[in-house]
């Protein structure tokens, strides 16, 4: 079993193993002149944390945010390794097979694609990236496939999904070796088809160099990983990275591009790109579009125009943007030669995806909401959708990520001052920062206005807007969504909205009753 820690989460997963390789082999992917060592020897793992290295493994050295991974080339050794790939000649005592590269996280995803036999040129993926809209889309191109009998697999922010196997994510988008063993992994359960979200990091990173992408989907662009992206063009590039990789494998590919973002114009006029571009939104120039809106509390309906047929669409999921959401799958599983009414089913049958305008339930006359929003854009969406269909006040809950962008916090607080009757601000997940720094960054966007209440421990901030919530209003607990955790500067402690919101409620009827 392998042992999976990223930022305080643990996860075990399988055995992730295939079969032992030719180091020879390896050494041929990644077309280094700088290399020493045995054609004979054979490597039975690849391995980037060193912390996982086993006996017979290749330990790539990866350069990290906090660490360089050529200061543990000395640990992978002692712990098994037979072979060393970085982009520096690594000193060590002992003498060992090695290959000098360039870029370690570029060979790094080649490596992994000969070692697990490239896994996804053998079956039907699209890979889904924006900044906000990923999993919902995901998770409807899923059922979609569900019902069109590809049995999927999923790679995503909420869970990976393998056969029957289901395992709470690490992280959106996995490392490359680990991506290609959950592939693997898939086709060996009779998984014929997988969607997986791809965020910007590992766009930039390199983890999904080597996948081929049957389509890829852009949702939107809007502020988010500044800090890492350091601007908004820099993260369009990253974005753009899937788009720009799509045909130049063995598969012809589609790019779905919605053009009701800004963004999704400027990458749709692209003349560059290998593959077919098919644009989805509500405007007229898109060739699968929407018409005839209509929202209500209980989800929406719209016609769809498509070169697969028109028809009527029904969805459960609430919002505008869950239209949206819906076009991109359809478009791509339309793209995939799934008929129209197929996926008309699939969508209407969808009832609720975790921590998306997740409702919490309750005999106490008004609605809660657990969603994922964590972005300004995001909550503006959700806001106005919360707006349109509540009678009474619209109260919100939330806070902001530490170590995160920071640009984002004065938005958000600009957008809970003009859209909810009264916002509780709280901790998210503070990680290394002070979450009164934090909060006092929110606050300046309201701008002097006095609808808020700051409460830096969000149970009791939960507790808070449940307690005055009255008959025809609309609690909205906004940030974490999905999360069962809430990760401090010390610790991770198990934190889950839905949980904490029903546990309120519960009390709240009985002392009623």
């Amino acid at each position: 079993m392998k042992l999976w820690q990223i930022e305080g989460v643990r996860v075990i997963l399988g055995p992730l193993a295939r079969d032992i390789m030719n180091w020879d082999i390896l050494k041929k992917a990644i077309q280094s002149e700088r290399s020493s060592g045995s054609v004979d020897l054979k490597v039975e793992g690849v391995a980037y944390d060193s912390r996982q290295v086993r006996p017979g493994y290749l330990f790539v050295a990866i350069p990290g945010s906090r660490h360089d991974g050529t200061e543990f080339i000395e640990e992978a050794i002692a712990r098994g390794a037979v072979a060393v790939v970085s982009e520096s000649q690594p000193y060590s005592t002992r003498r060992i097979p090695f290959v000098q590269v360039p870029d370690a996280r570029e060979a790094l995803s080649r490596i992994s694609g000969v070692y697990y036999g490239h896994p996804s040129r053998r079956m039907d993926l699209i890979g889904i990236t924006g900044t906000n809209g990923k999993t919902s889309t995901s998770f409807m191109v899923k059922e979609i496939l569900k019902r069109a009998g590809k049995k999927p697999g999923l790679i995503g922010t909420v869970r990976y999904e393998i056969g029957e196997r289901s395992i709470p994510a690490c992280r959106t988008t996995p490392e490359a070796p680990d991506l290609h063993a959950m592939l693997d992994q898939m086709l060996k359960a009779g998984c014929r088809s997988a969607v997986m979200e791809v965020s910007s990091h590992a766009l930039h990173q390199k983890r999904v160099a080597d996948l081929e992408f049957d389509a890829g989907i852009f949702t939107n662009l809007t502020h988010d990983h500044l800090e890492y992206h350091e601007g908004m063009e820099k993260y369009f590039a990253a974005k753009s990275l899937l788009f720009e990789g799509l045909g130049k494998g063995q598969k012809k590919s589609v790019a779905v591009i919605n053009v009701d973002d800004i963004k999704g114009k400027e990458l749709a006029a692209r003349s560059d790109l290998n593959a077919t571009i098919i644009t989805y939104g509500t405007s007229d120039d898109a060739v699968v579009r929407a018409t005839d809106i209509h929202l209500s509390s209980s989800g929406s309906e719209f016609g769809i125009i498509s070169p697969w047929g028109s028809g009527k669409v029904c969805l459960q999921l609430h919002g505008r943007y869950n239209i949206s959401n819906a076009l991109a799958a359809m478009t791509a599983c339309g793209s995939m030669g799934v008929e129209l009414p197929l996926m008309v089913e699939a969508l209407r049958d969808i009832d609720v995806i975790e921590g998306r305008m997740e409702p919490v339930k309750n005999d106490l006359g008004f609605q809660v909401f657990v969603d994922y929003a964590h972005t300004d854009d995001a909550l503006k969406n959700v806001l106005e959708m919360v707006r349109e269909t509540t009678e009474g006040r619209v109260l919100l809950v939330f806070g902001c990520g530490g170590n995160r962008d920071r640009i984002k916090r004065p938005r958000m607080g600009c957008i809970a001052s003009l859209y909810a009757d009264h916002s509780y601000i709280t901790s998210d997940n503070p990680r290394q920062e002070d979450p009164e720094i934090i909060i006092s960054e929110i606050v300046k966007g309201f701008k002097g206005r006095g609808n808020h209440t700051v409460i830096e421990d969000r149970k009791s901030a939960i507790a808070t807007a449940l307690g005055e919530a009255g008959k025809g209003d609309t609690v909205l607990i906004a940030g974490k969504g999905h999360e069962n955790y809430q990760e401090f500067s010390d610790t991770v402690i198990p934190f889950d909205d839905v949980e904490v919101a029903g546990r309120f409620l519960k009390e709240m009827q009985q002392g009623r009753s």
